[in-house]
């Protein structure tokens, strides 16, 4: 399956009509499973090529030693934030020109504006960074809404693991209010949607680098 940039515009043409029709049903397949349990998820939500690409990119940032430590909320990481969190991180950006960031942002345009055309949601930006957790790496439970900032409204994350298993550890843990937490792997081209301000979340200990696309579509 290939993404086209800017396919919103050009819905006239058959072929892009029938690879905007692919990309609809893996977009609501995301939807609806959030609207059943608070949790979105779609396997396939990333093709392999692109997944590919942007694993490349993160591995080639790390090489070059651009990844950085990530932050707690608002403030800069402390000594004892640490405890919290360990992964590394990098901002994607369309000024940088990377094909696979371009493409990526284009399917999230593309699905942003599917949100908001079936959910109303309102969303109006989107922001999004890499993130790598080596070995031993770790979030610890956290809401990803700012108390002092409300413009996140969505947390997405889109998962870079290939041949991932159940003893690689590094799943994605979620609270639900009174309900049993879920474990969700990381696996390959796998994306999770849920509202940024009501589902408390973790980063299980991993036992080998784990690797994703993580961010939140906003408003305001």
């Amino acid at each position: 399956m290939l993404y086209f940039p800017y396919l919103h515009q050009v819905r006239g043409n058959s072929a892009n009509c029938f690879i905007l029709h692919i990309l609809e049903q893996i977009f609501n397949t995301l939807i609806d499973s959030f609207i059943a349990d608070k949790v979105g998820i779609a396997k396939d939500f990333l093709n392999s090529s692109l997944a590919s690409g942007l694993k490349s990119n993160l591995t080639k940032l790390y090489a070059e030693q651009k990844l950085r430590t990530a932050g707690i909320g608002n403030d800069i990481l402390t000594d004892v934030q640490k405890t919290i969190r360990t992964d590394v991180i990098y901002w994607l950006d369309r000024s940088h020109n990377d094909k696979n960031e371009n493409d990526f942002f284009d399917l999230m345009d593309e699905f942003v504006l599917h949100l908001n055309r079936t959910c109303y949601t309102g969303i109006t930006g989107y922001e999004f960074h890499y993130a790598m957790y080596e070995k031993g790496s770790f979030y610890k439970k956290h809401l990803d809404q700012f108390r002092n900032n409300e413009s996140r409204q969505y947390s997405m994350i889109m998962y870079l693991n290939e041949d991932w298993t159940e003893g690689d550890g590094g799943e994605l843990c979620i609270y639900p209010k009174d309900e049993a937490s879920q474990n969700i792997s990381p696996v390959n081209g796998k994306s999770v949607f849920f509202k940024s301000s009501e589902l408390e979340h973790e980063v299980l200990v991993t036992n080998k680098t784990r690797l994703s696309i993580t961010g939140w579509l906003k408003t305001g």
